[in-house]
């Protein structure tokens, strides 16, 4: 509940920082919004590394370790892709945040596709 509040602060100082920035120095803004982003994104490390570390520990259940490698990549992939996409959009492009999104989701789903087939090919194993 700390680290929500945490976040919320710092999202909250950096937003005062930048409408501060953007009616006098404009330029300095787009700075403020990365190093804002940033710090936010330090703090959820923690929490990032949790995910990794759950996903990790499937290895134990028997499913295949390219498997939970896959699901870290596309795990880090959908992280750094919001976060681009929020950077792109926040400096007012929202084209280029729409090719960033796009080219994100076509990589997860080239790489979600040995799941989808070892998940297609297991139910019809049982079907038949």
């Amino acid at each position: 509940m700390i680290d929500i509040i945490k976040i919320i602060g710092i999202g909250f100082i950096s937003l005062i920082i930048i409408v501060i920035l953007k009616e006098y120095k404009r330029d300095f803004a787009v700075y403020a919004e990365l190093i804002g982003g940033a710090i936010i994104l330090y703090f959820c490390i923690d929490y990032i590394k949790g995910i990794i570390d759950f996903i990790n520990g499937l290895s134990v259940t028997g499913i295949s370790n390219s498997f939970i490698l896959l699901l870290i990549k596309i795990t880090g992939i959908s992280i750094l892709t919001e976060f681009s996409v929020s950077v792109c959009r926040d400096m007012g492009e929202n084209a280029i945040a729409s090719k960033v999104d796009l080219g994100g989701k076509l990589l997860i789903v080239s790489l979600s596709i040995p799941i989808i087939t070892a998940t297609l090919s297991g139910l019809l194993g049982l079907l038949e």
